[in-house]
């Protein structure tokens, strides 16, 4: 008589919670590059923009006389290093260091503004530097308002009570809205009570406008954003999908890419919002040169990083990059190590370049160039360092291949007889040969989840 077995549904059962427990693992690590990001963005985010105020952001009064001395000396001992004011000696001057980005604004007293000096010199102080502090907090909202090329109503704001009667010389004020509206603002709100001290309303001069379609400047930065997204995204694709491709066709795929990135942000600048009015194909090289120097790195380091490769790219390009670029408030509106960050950040160098190129005659362009350049430098430093660690990796593999092909082969001589070593499968495959090409698709799929999870 013949027994059939049951199955035994026990062995089913015990295995379910082994797999539950093996893909909730699974979960939870990939949980942490989300929460990874999180926290990046928070930090980097509300440290460099919850809290902007003036450190040492350079003004001028212009005027050689006593007042004018007088006046800057007010201010600067007010202001407690908030700002840095200078006199300079007329209004060519100004303009000149205006647009030389050396000062962010500039008082012009009017040609009998030596009477009383003494009261504006207080006003200065009790209302300018409380002016600053509100106008920090408020330039993001406000920004517009300084785009005109004149403003009026200071007068009744500071006490002052009458409008200035038709022909009286009025103060006037010079900024450059296209160096930075944020900060231009910020001048503005500290220099509308030293005007209504005077009795006149304060007279805003925009010496360097941005486009039209423009108007607070806040284009480029935006521009910058989505360079770096066609960028860093493209990263992963090349990282993930190319990762069987050698490296020098994963590097010549960076690059290629890089051209595309910078032509489609060329295009968004021109005839599509027209950010800038001229020097477009100025522009499309900055854009080149940054986009290529992201790819180059991130390509490079996802030979090391692999699926945490999105995450470095995001801390490189993103979390420190566009807090420190200048696109919304310029270093001298930010805490120190933003600031500092943005005298060698590439996206410091495209914000910076795009509006030396465009705005400011091309003065400091060389510099920013050369930030660029530092950054593409960069990159094929890295795509090297990765060639020789793939090419290290490479050489082990084989070797340790070899070496457990040969013990295998050397196991089977002394321990199988010949006839059952004539038995091997086909084509000399050994059971099991295919476990690594499934760990590298394994691997790939999970790589994959978090580049579409970003």
């Amino acid at each position: 008589m013949s027994t059939v077995r049951r199955p035994d549904h026990r062995s089913a059962h015990r295995s379910a919670p082994a797999a539950h427990t093996t893909g909730l693992r699974h979960v939870v690590t990939h949980l942490i590059t989300p929460l990874l990001m999180c926290i990046g963005m928070g930090l980097a985010y509300l440290g460099a923009f919850a809290h902007p105020a003036p450190h040492h952001l350079p003004v001028a009064v212009v005027g050689s006389g006593r007042s004018a001395q007088l006046l800057a000396q007010s201010i600067n001992d007010r202001a407690g290093g908030d700002l840095e004011v200078r006199t300079v000696g007329d209004r060519a001057a100004a303009v000149d260091r205006l647009t030389h980005q050396d000062i962010f604004g500039a008082y012009v007293m009017p040609a009998k503004g030596a009477q009383g000096a003494s009261g504006v010199a207080d006003a200065s102080g009790s209302k300018g530097a409380s002016g600053r502090a509100d106008g920090s907090g408020e330039a993001g909202a406000s920004s517009s308002s300084a785009g005109s090329s004149t403003s009026s109503g200071a007068a009744g704001r500071g006490g002052a009570g009458e409008a200035a009667r038709p022909g009286k010389p009025v103060p006037e004020l010079l900024v450059a809205m296209a160096g930075s509206d944020t900060s231009a603002t910020v001048v503005q709100k500290v220099f509308t009570p030293i005007a209504a001290q005077q009795g006149a309303p304060l007279k805003v001069t925009d010496v360097a406008p941005t486009a039209e379609d423009d108007p607070t400047g806040q284009g480029i930065f935006f521009l910058l954003v989505a360079i770096s997204i066609g960028s860093y995204a493209s990263v992963a694709v090349i990282g993930g999908a190319g990762a069987v491709l050698p490296l020098r066709l994963r590097t010549a795929l960076a690059i290629g890419t890089s051209f595309v990135v910078g032509l489609i942000g060329a295009a968004f600048a021109g005839p599509v919002f027209h950010l800038v009015d001229h020097g477009l194909s100025g522009l499309w090289g900055m854009a080149w040169l940054y986009s290529a120097g992201v790819l180059l790195i991130g390509t490079g380091l996802h030979t090391f990083l692999k699926r945490w490769t999105t995450l470095g790219v995001m801390t490189l390009f993103v979390m420190l990059n566009f807090t420190s670029s200048g696109g919304i408030f310029r270093p001298e509106m930010q805490n120190g190590f933003f600031a500092a960050l943005h005298s060698f950040w590439n996206g410091a160098g495209f914000v910076e370049g795009v509006r030396s190129h465009v705005y400011f005659d091309g003065y400091g362009l060389a510099g920013h160039l050369w930030t660029l350049v530092g950054w593409l430098v960069a990159g094929l430093v890295v795509i090297g360092v990765a060639a020789l660690a793939e090419k290290r990796r490479r050489s082990a593999e084989a070797e340790a291949a070899a070496h457990a092909a040969a013990v295998a082969a050397a196991a089977v001589a002394a321990t199988v007889p010949e006839p059952a070593r004539s038995g091997r499968p086909a084509g000399g495959v050994e059971p099991g040969a295919g476990h690594g090409s499934a760990n590298a698709a394994a691997a790939l799929e999970e790589e994959w989840e978090e580049a579409v999870g970003v």
